[in-house]
């Protein structure tokens, strides 16, 4: 700052100098590039309670459920506590990898781990879950839920539970093979329908993303329509593994060929 002598200079910077005035109501003010790394999330309960399910695996998974939960939740600590946290305050395509983590990553492992024991109807799970997809991204929604610490959780504990929810039904023992892999292609082609809607949309949306995506080169449209891209493409991916996983279960007998 002009006028400020040299011995200030080397004085060390609080955090909240390097972020963008928005009002965050959790993962913290929008950071600037620059300050991004730095951006890790220490909330204490959240520690807590990723640390009380990390011993719960530990302690009472089985081998075969170990690996599944504890992927799941390495997927929740990039989610919530890594910098991504807080660059999905500055750009609304780090909330799409945000929530495709949660829904088409953390949620089908999870379920991998947890399948049902019985067959399950998955049209009510797929339809529930693709309902709060939407509703969340909905922008007078999405923006209250960044205005309040309950609704963001109740954002994200409704997208990992609905997600789980459905993918439970999908993994469940008695589960058809072609009803299963049907109804992971609906789960595809909502999510696809979503990110076009979002890239092809002809104006933000989004308000509180209209001036943070400026500082990383971005103008609000693109940081939709990149959103959008990684909805409709990249997320594929998981969803498409899942399939591939589920053929594989059939092909070894975990999957009747047909609906009893």
């Amino acid at each position: 700052m002009a006028g400020e002598g040299p011995a200030l200079r080397p004085r060390a910077q609080p955090w909240w100098r390097g972020t963008i005035s928005l009002a965050v109501a959790y993962c913290g003010p929008a950071p600037v590039p620059a300050a991004l790394l730095a951006r890790w999330n220490d909330d204490p309960w959240l520690i807590a309670v990723l640390g009380a399910l990390a011993l719960l695996v530990a302690s009472r998974a089985t081998p075969h459920q170990r690996l599944p939960l504890g992927a799941a939740l390495a997927v929740l600590v990039v989610a919530f506590v890594s910098p991504l946290c807080a660059l999905s305050s500055a750009l609304f395509s780090a909330r799409a990898v945000h929530h495709v983590l949660l829904v088409a990553v953390a949620a089908p492992l999870a379920a991998a781990a947890l399948p049902a024991a019985r067959a399950q109807g998955a049209a009510l799970p797929f339809a529930l879950a693709t309902a709060t997809l939407w509703l969340w991204h909905a922008p007078q929604l999405y923006t209250a839920a960044l205005q309040s610490v309950g609704l963001y959780w109740l954002m994200q504990l409704s997208l990992l539970g609905t997600a789980f929810w459905f993918w439970r039904a999908v993994f469940s023992a008695g589960a058809s093979l072609p009803m299963a892999l049907f109804t992971v292609a609906a789960a595809i082609g909502q999510m696809g329908l979503l990110g076009a809607l979002l890239t092809f949309a002809p104006a933000p949306l989004y308000p509180h993303h209209f001036a943070a995506p400026l500082a990383y080169g971005l103008s609000p449209l693109q940081d939709q329509q990149l959103a959008g891209l990684i909805m409709w493409v990249p997320a594929m991916l998981p969803y498409t593994i899942a399939a591939a996983w589920i053929a594989r279960r059939a092909w070894k007998g975990g999957f009747p060929a047909a609906a009893r």
